[in-house]
């Protein structure tokens, strides 16, 4: 069901229903059954990023070869993506970082550094906020713009991976990302970094999870991720599984 189909099926059922009336003289009580239906849908497709309500969204590979992708949202963060650097280091895993564009001041280094080690960034939005996605068409197309000419700046590439805040799609977003040429990024593997479970959970939850073309959200914004992460690669090292880049597991462009 994606919005384009759910939007003409709503059509449909209320303009019987109004015929039913007309003609029937039933209720238009009736109407609200069609009503939550789509309103449910609306929900369900915004929130739930793997739904491709909207848009196509990519949020794994279907690839039968052992391989599994990494991405981190929400830096660059001064203390903790140096550290997720290092640990990607030591195992020479490479990975994918959504940074959000008003991180991005004080920590050009950082993000010189993940370009340098042959890591992947990608465009999170410029302000994160937690009312991002009541945004207009144009506060969309700003909040990809300023992001991107901060990033572009400082490595002297265009971006072309985004991954929405919050995982959460809307139609303004979705034409704002086609506008511009985005590929829109999602994830098969939510690691809930961020919550208040241990870093055993975690990775206990991220590791049942894996299989090829898998595709790990973690967040480079705490300790508990350094440990997660170090976990998790070595779990994908004693079970066969290669650590690619989002460009090699999903064959898209990242750069301009």
């Amino acid at each position: 069901m994606t919005f384009k189909s759910a939007r003409s099926s709503f059509i449909i059922a209320i303009s019987i229903i109004g015929l039913l009336h007309i003609f029937l003289g039933i209720s238009l009580w009736w109407l609200v059954l069609p009503g939550t239906i789509y309103l449910a849908l609306i929900i369900y497709g915004s929130a739930i990023i793997q739904a491709n309500f909207y848009a196509q969204t990519y949020c794994y590979a279907n690839v039968s070869e052992k391989q599994i992708a990494l991405s981190f949202d929400d830096g660059p963060n001064r203390e903790y993506t140096l550290q997720v650097l290092s640990t990607l280091a030591l195992y020479n895993a490479p990975a994918t970082f959504f940074v959000i564009g008003k991180n991005i001041q004080g920590n050009e280094s950082i993000l010189k550094q993940i370009d340098a080690e042959g890591h992947i960034i990608g465009n999170h939005s410029y302000t994160h906020s937690f009312f991002v996605d009541f945004k207009s068409l144009q506060g969309f197309r700003n909040e990809l713009n300023q992001t991107a000419e901060s990033v572009f700046k400082i490595i002297g590439k265009r971006m072309k991976l985004f991954r929405p805040p919050y995982g959460v799609t809307t139609p303004n977003l979705v034409k704002a990302a086609n506008v511009l040429n985005y590929s829109i990024i999602g994830w098969s593997i939510r690691s809930f970094d961020t919550t208040a479970d241990t870093a055993q959970i975690i990775s206990q939850r991220v590791q049942t999870q894996i299989k090829p073309g898998a595709i790990i959200l973690f967040h480079d914004t705490s300790d508990k991720t350094i440990q997660v992460l170090k976990q998790t690669l070595n779990f994908a090292n004693q079970n066969g599984y290669k650590i690619v880049t989002i460009e090699q597991l999903l064959k898209l462009k990242v750069y301009e």
